[in-house]
């Protein structure tokens, strides 16, 4: 017997057209377009259409879209009551992974598993998220509803519902980045559970109700989360920082934000938001964050040889913009559920239940004790 590999490390389970990861040369590939290309040149609604078609769109498809998106954000009124209602110390991941299986029952395509009416849904659920998101978040400060703005991007709408406050610039431009490289990764671990569910054709809603639940897991989601709070422990700026850092890796704690599965060496995204959160800390006068990452980093790669991931310049990117911390892994699920989306279809259009063995490792030759015996 051949031992397997744990965690399904390196195992091909599948083939897909839509995302290449090559953990070697550390790139990023869409549908054959390198993540930097489409960070400095495209916006999310483009990688949106380019996630579930075969390439880029032009004027008159991304209007489509980008019309269709926002006549699609806002929530039907039973969800939102719903929303209202709910404990204002409920997870946010656990209100979004709820609310999406409710959007669920008020879709009139809801049960339909057909590829057509999938990519129907997948607008609606695409734009609809970000609102459940913001909606919880208000709501559990006792503040104003904001209602989507139809004149704004997807990014820009994001955070003026959170804040109820016209985004700077900068911040949309970072925002809109930051879903772009969110947008989708292969076949990590929601991803694959969305195909395992739709693979039994089921619907897309148990397909991300499945993945948000998948993702809500803390060795998948919400490293960036334990980042800041990290950052925010350390009282003073970089070379307390270091004095931390060096202690932790003396104590041999866990320091969450380095390393990956797959990637052996920059993470593309990574390098990416570190030059925005660099940015984007020196334009909102809050350049201490990355400082102080910067240095961890140079700490962490001297003395144990691993790179930064996406968890960790996305701490500080979102905090600064105004992020609370424990929206970091809903944010990465307002931009995943594209992939997710675009995921499902395409195993939608070549189906065959997943259902892989598992080698039996337990007892055998077993007999049954009678009751008063054992």
């Amino acid at each position: 017997m051949v031992a397997p590999n744990l965690g399904l490390e390196d195992v091909v389970v599948g083939t897909s057209s839509i995302c290449d990861v090559n953990g070697k040369t550390g790139q990023l590939i869409y549908r054959g377009y390198d993540i930097h290309d489409l960070v400095a040149n495209v916006s999310f609604e483009e990688v949106v259409y380019l996630l579930w078609n075969d390439d880029l769109p032009n004027k008159a498809e991304l209007n489509e879209l980008d019309q269709q998106l926002k006549s699609a954000r806002a929530l039907p009124s039973p969800v939102m009551d719903f929303i209202k209602g709910l404990p204002r110390t409920a997870s946010p991941m656990d209100v979004l992974r709820t609310s999406v299986s409710l959007l669920g029952i008020y879709d009139p395509e809801g049960r339909d598993s057909s590829v057509e009416s999938t990519r129907r849904k997948a607008v609606r659920i695409t734009a609809q998220i970000p609102t459940v998101i913001a909606t919880f978040h208000r709501v559990r400060e006792g503040k104003d509803l904001v209602a989507p703005e139809p004149n704004l991007g997807a990014a820009a709408n994001l955070l003026y519902m959170l804040t109820g406050e016209t985004p700077d610039e900068y911040a949309v431009h970072t925002m809109d980045a930051a879903l772009t490289m969110h947008a989708d990764h292969e076949y990590n671990a929601s991803t694959f559970s969305a195909r395992v569910t739709i693979s039994t054709l089921s619907d897309l809603y148990d397909a991300i109700t499945a993945a948000i639940g998948t993702l809500s897991g803390p060795l998948h989601g919400g490293a960036n989360e334990q980042v800041m709070r990290m950052l925010l422990q350390i009282k003073g700026g970089e070379d307390e920082a270091e004095e931390w850092i060096r202690g932790a890796l003396e104590r041999k704690d866990r320091i969450m934000g380095f390393g990956h599965r797959v990637y052996k060496t920059d993470d593309p995204r990574a390098v990416e938001l570190k030059e925005m959160a660099r940015r984007l800390g020196e334009r909102a006068g809050q350049p201490q964050w990355f400082r102080m990452a910067d240095r961890i980093q140079k700490v962490m790669l001297a003395e144990k040889g691993l790179y930064a991931n996406v968890d960790f310049y996305s701490a500080s990117t979102y905090y600064v913009m105004g992020v609370p911390i424990d929206l970091f892994t809903p944010l990465f699920a307002a931009s995943r559920v594209s992939g997710w989306s675009a995921h499902v279809i395409e195993q939608l259009e070549n189906n065959r239940l997943i259902r892989p063995r598992a080698d039996y490792v337990g007892p055998t030759n077993q007999k049954v004790v009678p009751i008063d015996q054992r």
